[in-house]
């Protein structure tokens, strides 16, 4: 069984225990108090009865007639007895006892005070030098049936008391820890680029520290990524200048040697420099895509940008590229860049899967920009993870795989939707990449 770990739920558990535990330790000691408290008030009281009865019998046995004579009071209304007496003489006659006094369950008198039995509480007093006593009792059960009453008194209330509290335990907390569920929002909200410090000034003193630590964190963080980012950018940067010079110098070699073999070896050695300059030129943008101002300040028509980039294709590769634009402007507000960088990379990846070598390049007025070729069908788990780094949907072609990695970063960066698929509808060849960059007008 998982453990519960939600803290809310752990902390009013917590507090609810407790205060039910404390609620009923607080009835029990002041039932017990209020008992010893209502037996000091039942003593006083049997003892004062007792005493005035016996005046009362003192009188009265002394002005009787008759010595010796049994009297017993008898009751003008039906009612509750809860004191009964019985007075006697110094030989043990009963002189005079109350209705409902029962001899039997009256000890021999033994000495002045309080005698109790596992029925009846008595309270015994002589009076005329011992020749007349009293013996008033109580019974146990009457003190029981309070102390019942007492206990139910202080115990119902718990019953709505307790569930009360609870709720207020609950409801106190989820208010308390609204701000927890706060930050928990703000973080939620943000993207793995989003490494912007935390807003503190509405935090609570207790959430300060925690939000204190995260920022420092969110700024570590940030540095990393920045050396890591300037890092590629400035490698590629670099290695920019020496391997155009390598790639010239075997140029070179190749037109200057008579060897068909060294040739050849040149012309390796050529396209393997040029594939690492592809690649130097994906790192630059990768690290653009990754940190750089990917929005621009006005809007721009998106048409123009393409027309540009597909332009520039041609130029160096044979005009293999068909470009469909509409009649009005479509406007972007993404970095004229940003749209050079996605076009290219996914129109060259069209070029270089594609079967036929052609690329198809279409511009609708919401904005949606699709590049399509001609090739085979490429299976559903591949589709899902051509915009991984390094990953090729065509193992032995050529590139460095990265051209839909980039596409998919600057897509994710601005918030452009970002779809591929394959084979076209109602066909079993092709595949399609459709991105919106722009809007009509």
């Amino acid at each position: 069984m998982t453990p519960v770990r939600s803290i809310r739920f752990r902390s009013a558990l917590i507090l609810s225990l407790l205060v039910t535990v404390m609620w009923l330790a607080t009835a029990v000691v002041t039932a017990r108090i209020l008992t010893d408290e209502m037996d000091e008030v039942f003593d006083s009281a049997l003892q004062e009865t007792g005493q005035r009865v016996l005046e009362l019998a003192v009188i009265d046995v002394l002005g009787r007639e008759e010595a010796g004579l049994t009297q017993h009071i008898t009751a003008l209304d039906a009612h509750d007895e809860y004191f009964t007496y019985i007075v006697r003489d110094d030989l043990g006659r009963i002189l005079l006892s109350s209705h409902r006094a029962d001899p039997a369950q009256f000890p021999t008198f033994d000495k002045t005070g309080f005698h109790q039995t596992d029925e009846f509480r008595f309270y015994q007093e002589a009076a005329v030098s011992g020749t007349i006593t009293l013996m008033i009792a109580e019974p146990i059960a009457h003190r029981q049936s309070v102390s019942r009453e007492l206990a139910m008194g202080l115990g119902l209330p718990l019953l709505f008391v307790i569930p009360l509290s609870i709720l207020g335990i609950v409801y106190s907390l989820g208010i308390g820890l609204r701000p927890l569920g706060q930050l928990r929002t703000q973080l939620a909200r943000r993207d793995e680029n989003d490494l912007a410090p935390l807003a503190t000034d509405t935090l609570p003193v207790e959430l300060k520290p925690i939000a204190g630590t995260m920022n420092q964190l969110f700024g570590r963080l940030n540095a990393a990524f920045d050396a890591e980012r300037s890092f590629a950018s400035n490698a590629a940067h670099e290695l920019r200048t020496p391997l155009a010079g390598a790639i010239a110098q075997t140029q070179r070699l190749g037109q200057q040697t008579k060897e068909p073999e060294t040739a050849k070896r040149a012309k390796e050695i050529e396209g393997t420099l040029k594939r690492l300059t592809q690649l130097s030129e994906r790192l630059m943008q990768l690290a653009r895509a990754e940190g750089a101002q990917l929005t621009a300040s006005v809007s721009h028509d998106l048409r123009v940008v393409l027309k540009l980039v597909v332009d520039d294709l041609n130029q160096s590769d044979r005009a293999r590229t068909a470009l469909s634009l509409p009649d009005a402007k479509v406007m972007s507000e993404i970095d004229p860049d940003a749209i050079a960088i996605v076009a290219r990379n996914l129109i060259e990846n069209a070029l270089r899967h594609g079967s036929d070598g052609q690329a198809t390049v279409n511009v609708t007025l919401d904005g949606w920009l699709t590049v399509e070729n001609d090739c085979a069908a490429v299976p559903s788990d591949t589709l899902g993870a051509l915009s991984e780094r390094f990953m090729r949907g065509d193992h032995a072609s050529e590139g460095s795989g990265l051209g839909l990695a980039i596409v998919q970063k600057i897509a994710e960066r601005t918030g452009s939707p970002l779809q591929f698929s394959s084979p076209f509808p109602d066909q079993t060849r092709g595949f399609r990449a459709s991105i919106q960059l722009g809007r009509h007008g």
